[in-house]
């Protein structure tokens, strides 16, 4: 049968038709796919996994969750949408997947996460992935914050707690600690809405230290003023860990940066002063670092008005490093990727989009975003290392967003990538690139059988 359509513009009539050949809109992902092969992650998968299915006729766990991974990563942004892809033949012939599951079949696999099962599998699964990244010689910068995933219903844990955006409304309220020079993040928990940003969190930093890989350390550890007390700042300093936290301001905290006389002048508008002090519960007196920065019409200033001093505002930081405090300043400045990171993982991967009823199927999820940012991070960085990084959504549509038609050659597959997506000569160079990398780390997995230099093995 033909038919056809009166295009928009002109009087010209466009034929269509169907076809029975397999067309994928994501070819793009052949460099990703390899990416994964050469990393073996479906052998951690596989060996990590902590369910087995009896039935002949089971999906396996590990093509489920691989089917998830792909759905977030082309734009699902509900389980709904992981439907998307289940007529993409041509990309289940990528993945070497014969029956991509449906909705159900994904659902059913978070809802079998325990927290015994979430730490027999993402916390393995985690420290196998961190060495692939390539450590820094003076360390890595850990961020913490913690962010709020709006919730409407009746899920485990949503609760009504801090949220500016729709007070009184149930939420998830996440803790996220991010490797900053890695753009990875290190280590996640889900928390019911009505638990304060700091609550926790020496647990929390004993977990992620114990997820770090042998030889790596930390650079410095940086906080906003949620995180200002006595808990974190002496669980830091009995290991040895530098940290600059925003402090909270109290009243005395207050009256003691109102009463500094001497300050160094970084320009007409900023200046920098300090002081020791104890606060009311500490064992010990701590150094505090003071920014101030002049109002001005042109440029919004950060931090906070005190009545006393008009006209400026002041961040003030606790810290028990030793740099000058413009060198502080600058380096606490850095912070601000991990709530850029925070919101790609909300906007691009939907992090906060995949809820279900029970909590720990929910964190489960949560994880698996989090799972997939890093390894897109990483496949960043196999590309070339010297690239500046990419956001998820920037990666979809300049690399893995192409139309291309699976075909054969004798027995053999081929996937035939559109010329007016770049086509082979825009994807042949990305592949050679992910086979010529070289990983810092061996993973701990036996190796994969060889492939084919430049070939994407369907």
């Amino acid at each position: 049968m033909l038919s056809k359509i009166h295009s928009l513009f002109g009087s010209r009539q466009v034929h269509f038709r169907g076809t029975s050949k397999p067309i994928t809109p994501f070819g793009g992902l052949i460099s990703l796919v390899e990416f994964f092969g050469k990393i073996r992650l479906t052998n951690a998968i596989q060996e990590f996994m902590p369910f087995r299915l009896s039935s002949p006729n089971a999906i396996p766990p590990a093509h489920t969750l691989m089917a998830f991974f792909f759905s977030a990563i082309v734009g699902a942004s509900r389980f709904a949408h992981t439907d998307w892809l289940r007529a993409d033949k041509a990309l289940h012939a990528m993945l070497g997947i014969p029956r991509f599951p449906g909705t159900d079949t994904i659902r059913n696999l978070f809802s079998r996460f325990t927290q015994g099962a979430i730490e027999s599998f993402w916390r393995p699964l985690w420290r196998w992935l961190l060495p692939h990244f390539a450590a820094p010689h003076e360390g890595f910068s850990l961020d913490l914050d913690s962010t709020i995933f709006q919730r409407s219903g009746r899920q485990q844990g949503a609760a009504k707690g801090y949220n500016p955006q729709r007070p009184g409304r149930k939420s998830h309220h996440p803790l996220l600690a991010v490797l900053g020079e890695a753009q990875c993040v290190l280590h996640a928990w889900l928390r019911a809405g009505n638990t304060s940003a700091s609550r926790g969190v020496s647990h929390f930093l004993s977990e992620a230290l114990a997820l770090l890989p042998a030889g790596w350390k930390l650079r410095t550890v940086r906080a906003d003023s949620g995180f200002f007390s006595e808990e974190l700042l002496e669980f830091l300093e009995q290991r040895d860990l530098t940290y600059i936290v925003v402090a909270r301001l109290t009243g005395y905290v207050r009256r003691m940066a109102v009463g500094l006389r001497e300050w160094v002048h970084i320009d007409e508008n900023y200046a920098v002063s300090e002081f020791e002090a104890q606060l009311f519960g500490w064992k010990t007196p701590r150094r505090f670092v003071v920014v101030r920065e002049l109002v001005r019409d042109t440029k919004e200033a950060v931090g906070r008005k005190l009545l006393d001093v008009p006209g400026y505002t002041f961040r003030i930081f606790v810290t028990n490093r030793v740099e000058d405090a413009l060198v502080l300043w600058r380096d606490y400045n850095q912070r601000a990727i991990i709530e850029q990171r925070i919101e790609e993982l909300k906007a691009e991967l939907n992090a906060d989009g995949f809820c279900m009823k029970q909590f720990f199927a929910t964190e489960a999820a949560f994880l698996s975003v989090l799972f997939v940012f890093n390894l897109l991070s990483l496949y960043q960085k196999a590309l070339n290392p010297q690239a500046p990084y990419r956001q998820p959504a920037t990666l979809r549509s300049a690399v893995f967003l192409g139309g291309a038609a699976l075909g054969r050659v004798g027995r053999r597959p081929v996937l035939h990538i559109s010329s007016a997506w770049g086509g082979f000569e825009k994807h042949y160079p990305l592949v050679e690139a992910i086979l010529k990398w070289v990983i810092p780390t061996s993973p701990k997995l036996p190796p994969s059988p060889d492939v084919g230099e430049g070939v994407c093995t369907i």
